[in-house]
């Protein structure tokens, strides 16, 4: 395989279902070589956990001012386009483009290969397979850890590497594969649902949230319910 797309995001945390993305990277590659780039912060009125900030250097002020995320996204799954995916652990990223492809009707069915899969294959046990590790193992030099760009760009050389010791000796490992992720749409909060919180905030005089009211369904029920076990109903 030497045409591919390699991938990588940025999120506010570990589930597809409820947190968001922040950054999203590819590297296009042709015959091997990395010939074309994507990058972008999606504009996210959402709280950034302090850890996730400490780790990725992004903060809420940059995703305030960052690209509209109904575009940024498009032009992202435009640079992706049909070819195959590498990624890091990459049905950890796919889940999440998986759930943004759903909620928007979007199809969006690929093969992939995982560097993270090919590294357990074939490096000794002791070697670590985050992505820091590999780095240092191959000799790729590591910048701006854990953005979405630097992050596919360092992915690219790692599976490069990957390919160049081991893909002769064991070629099936390194045929792309389907990914397998059941998304199910999630559907916007109610007027109904809005309108009770906000009445809710109002009475308790409870600051809410900035991004309420973008708010999936089963995202405001889950509020509700932590309002009303921690202050009571509303009488």
């Amino acid at each position: 395989m030497q045409d591919y797309v390699v991938i990588d995001l940025e999120m506010t945390g570990l589930n597809a279902k409820t947190d968001h993305i922040l950054e999203v990277g590819a590297v296009r590659v042709r015959n091997h070589q990395a010939v074309d780039k994507f990058g972008a912060i999606l504009c996210q009125n959402v709280k950034i956990p302090e850890k996730v900030t400490e780790l990725t250097g992004i903060t809420e002020a940059m995703v305030q001012g960052g690209m509209e995320k109904e575009e940024a996204m498009r032009q992202f799954f435009e640079f992706i386009g049909e070819d195959i995916i590498v990624g890091q652990n990459v049905i950890f990223d796919y889940g999440f483009l998986k759930q943004w492809s759903v909620n928007h009707n979007m199809p969006l069915e690929r093969n992939a290969v995982d560097t993270l899969k090919l590294a357990r294959k074939f490096l000794p046990k002791e070697q670590k397979k985050d992505l820091e590790s590999l780095c240092a193992c191959f000799g790729v030099k590591r910048e701006n850890a854990h953005r979405a760009f630097d992050d596919a760009y360092e992915t690219w050389q790692v599976y490069e590497a990957l390919r160049e010791r081991y893909e002769e000796e064991s070629a099936g490992d390194f045929m792309p594969k389907p990914l397998l992720y059941k998304a199910k749409k999630q559907t916007p909060a109610t007027a109904r649902q809005i309108k009770y919180l906000r009445e809710y905030a109002a009475h308790y005089q409870i600051k809410l949230p900035e991004n309420f009211p973008e708010m999936t369904r089963s995202e405001a029920s889950r509020l509700t319910d932590r309002l009303i076990a921690t202050y009571g109903k509303m009488p």
